[in-house]
């Protein structure tokens, strides 16, 4: 479903993704996950055509990294680094059972010619960060409180060369920062505050005072968990009310079915790391 709305200007992104061949749900690390509630593989991977064939007719370009058996959480390609500027900042994963992922990542940014950068401090890489290049001189949204540590903002800072603020999670439900708050353009929001601590709440009121703000249905339907280009709205179909408010703002929301990879925690902004240069 489609909401046609023509009063913003999309960019061209390119975004690098996992097909999602070896999903499962063998072990449970954040909320969203339980081991007893089966998973049809052939229906993820259907699922996940459809979200790269949305992008690709969106005019956005699509790099496709190869999964691994025994990962079965690389097709949650968002997590293996955060890149802004040409620069790749690698994940240091918090659970061990994501560890061999990040080796993985490191590798197709190390073989497609981008700076990489090597973490120190355990963050899950566009997960937990998320970049507004025309925000306040080109800003980046850190979250911590779950995954990421917080020392990695400061690492982040230091090896991207843009300000980092940094905003705690204090719902486990919303164990990254993509899944409360989201990029819809280079400079606007959208966000859960409910996901946020008080004070975390402040400070993105007085930042983004133009910002969407959900509410707690869309927010449990991962709809906060989106991609945005400037014009169009990629995000979960349950998240109808969200949808509305993002058309009333001037965007294009886009409805995709992520039903099988909700059941591993995550959904559109989870599955599509996004490359810039």
């Amino acid at each position: 479903m489609v909401f046609v709305n023509q009063q913003r200007m999309p960019r061209k992104r390119t975004f690098l993704m996992c097909p999602p061949e070896y999903f499962a749900v063998e072990y449970a690390i954040n909320p969203w996950m339980d081991t007893d509630q089966p998973v049809d593989t052939e229906l993820a991977v259907k699922q996940w055509e459809g979200l790269r064939e949305t992008l690709l007719r969106l005019g956005h370009s699509v790099h496709v990294l190869a999964p691994e058996a025994g990962l079965p959480d690389m097709v949650f390609a968002a997590n293996g680094a955060f890149v802004v500027d040409g620069i790749a900042y690698g994940a240091r994963f918090k659970h061990q059972q994501r560890t061999a992922e990040a080796a993985l990542h490191r590798a197709f940014y190390e073989e497609a010619g981008w700076r990489f950068m090597a973490p120190s401090e355990t963050n899950e890489g566009e997960g937990d960060f998320a970049y507004l290049p025309r925000s306040h001189g080109g800003l980046i949204l850190a979250g911590y409180g779950f995954r990421t540590e917080l020392a990695a903002h400061a690492e982040a800072q230091e090896m991207l060369n843009h300000p980092v603020v940094s905003l705690r999670l204090v719902d486990p439900r919303f164990y990254h920062l993509d899944t409360a708050l989201a990029a819809l353009d280079d400079e606007r929001v959208v966000y859960f505050p409910g996901a946020f601590s008080v004070a975390a709440q402040k400070v993105l009121a007085q930042l983004f005072p133009d910002a969407v703000l959900a509410d707690e249905v869309d927010a449990f339907a991962f709809g906060l968990n989106l991609v945005g280009d400037g014009q169009h709205v990629i995000l979960n179909n349950e998240a109808s009310g969200l949808a509305s408010k993002l058309a009333a703002a001037g965007y294009t929301p886009v409805m995709v079915d992520l039903s099988e990879l909700k059941k591993g925690g995550g959904s559109v902004k989870c599955c599509v790391a996004e490359l810039r240069r």
